[in-house]
């Protein structure tokens, strides 16, 4: 019998069990099967990774290593991502349940990500301030921020990783990289290219585990001068609160409803399209997930036309083979809590199109699903689903529209279809959410800030200001006169 691959720890450039010997399996999705296992970490392993990464912002190989030098360890690491995309995408697949398609070339892209912070590493600059005061030269310059913990979810590891490690190693700091107790195998597999890229001992350590183990000692820990977590808002309210016993710097990326507009003048096709990849793309297992669909009234029948038309064709079935285009949920956990949904919306009056019930085979797969809603309190239209089902609610006016794209807590993503330049400008910038896409949806980019209002989040992941969140500003003032101090008691 072929053995299971087992994943130890990455700490201090070291790969180690866990302090006290805890192993969870990692169950494969698509199967239902246990395909390998993984080393858990404990408190005292925490202590080590946040320990081994204050070493290395001491030690002359990271702490001395020019901020250029810094690029080129980035662009080495984004090369080895973009030659072993193929094999991240297949280990992040057979844990997690994703498309091959989709781990594959979102890895491959990732790699733009590590190349951009690459670039921004040596054009983190400080400044000469005209101070006021002539006999005084004062400077400004960013150090590294010191150790970050980065805490990441399942769902979109590649990305969500290098939102936070690339700009995080390019202003120099250490990084204990927490990956979910969920899928947590691909987290490693990228820890083996860390370590072949030549970063020193201790920059960065990977580590995963439970809540009570991993996740509260990291982020509460002393020694951690920043937190980078996205997840849930639930969770998020922990690392708040654990905060507060470092006064780490925290973002914040929780997810939330996303709305879709589609007004009467959208290209209808366009539009199904758009919600479609907003609701079945990447299983509906996405942050930003626009399961909030509104609808103009006038053209409500024909885009459910349209979108039942195409979702007749979708293939829900094994995330290797490339004829599929809905995989398992990573978890049954889904399954059920889009049952439950489901029932409570059908009770409220809720019709549902299409869709509605698991897939009967092996695995954790959930049909694509079109939930037509009976009113804005329906339920699918207020939790959030993380699976592949769409509701559509019809709306009569633009503020009509408008409103009901803000009346949620959260504000991550939302889209607008049409064809109305004028309107796309006049909606979106009333749209309370971090990122709106027109006429399109689901598209990144590491030019591109990602992030959310409300509960939502707050930060900013990507972009030229990410780089600079992982440095704190240092000013210094130098006398340039001869003449010494006058009153000390007076304040220059």
């Amino acid at each position: 019998m072929e053995q299971k691959p087992h994943y130890q720890l990455f700490i201090d450039g070291d790969w180690t069990e866990g302090a006290e010997g805890q192993a969870m399996a990692a169950r494969n999705p698509a199967t239902g099967a246990d395909w390998a296992s993984f080393a858990c970490a404990a408190s005292a392993d925490v202590d080590r990774a946040v320990a081994a990464g204050q070493r290395a912002l001491a030690d002359p190989a990271w702490r001395d290593m020019s901020q250029t030098a810094r690029g080129k360890l980035l662009y080495r690491l984004a090369d080895l991502v973009a030659e072993n995309a193929v094999h991240l995408g297949l280990i992040e697949t057979t844990d997690s349940g994703k498309l091959l398609a989709e781990t594959v070339s979102q890895t491959a892209y990732v790699a733009d990500y590590y190349r951009y912070y690459a670039g921004l590493a040596d054009k983190i600059e400080g400044a000469v301030l005209p101070i006021d005061k002539p006999d005084m030269h004062v400077f400004t310059r960013r150090d590294p921020i010191g150790v970050v913990a980065a805490v990441v979810p399942w769902n979109a590891q590649m990305f969500l990783t290098a939102t936070k490690l690339g700009p995080a190693l390019a202003a120099g700091c250490a990084v204990v990289l927490k990956a979910s107790e969920i899928a947590p195998a691909p987290m490693f597999e990228l820890a083996r290219l860390i370590e072949r890229a030549g970063f020193p001992r201790g920059v960065v350590s990977v580590i995963t585990g439970d809540a009570e183990n991993c996740a509260i000692p990291l982020t509460r820990h002393p020694d951690i001068d920043r937190i980078a977590f996205t997840g849930g808002p639930e969770t998020a309210r922990h690392v708040v609160r654990n905060s507060a016993e470092n006064f780490a710097v925290t973002t914040l990326e929780l997810g939330g409803k996303s709305p879709i507009l589609v007004f009467d003048d959208a290209d209808l096709d366009g539009a199904a399209n758009g919600l479609i990849a907003g609701n079945f793309g990447a299983s509906g297992q996405s942050c930003v997930a626009g399961s909030r669909g509104l609808v103009h009234r006038p053209i409500f029948d024909d885009l459910v036309r349209r979108i039942e038309e195409k979702a007749a064709v979708i293939v829900v079935g094994d995330p290797l083979d490339a004829a599929t285009h809905i995989g398992p949920l990573c978890t049954e956990a889904q399954i059920n809590r889009i049952e439950d949904s489901l029932a409570h919306a059908r009770a409220q009056g809720a019709r549902i199109r299409f869709g509605g019930a698991r897939v009967e085979r092996p695995g954790s797969y959930m049909a694509p699903t079109l939930v037509e809603c009976a009113g804005p309190e329906t339920e699918t239209l207020k939790v959030e689903m993380f699976g592949p089902v769409m509701s559509l609610l019809p709306f009569d006016t633009e503020e009509e529209a408008i409103a009901l794209a803000n009346s949620t807590p959260y504000g991550l993503g939302s889209g607008v279809f049409t064809q109305n330049l004028a309107r796309a400008h006049r909606v979106s910038e009333r749209l309370r959410a971090g990122i709106c896409w027109i006429n399109t949806y689901r598209a990144i980019s590491p030019i591109a800030p990602f992030g959310g209002f409300n509960q939502s989040g707050y930060g900013r992941e990507a972009g030229l200001e990410a780089v600079l969140d992982y440095t704190r500003t240092k000013t210094t003032w130098i006398n340039t006169s001869d003449t010494p101090m006058a009153n000390p008691f007076i304040m220059r």
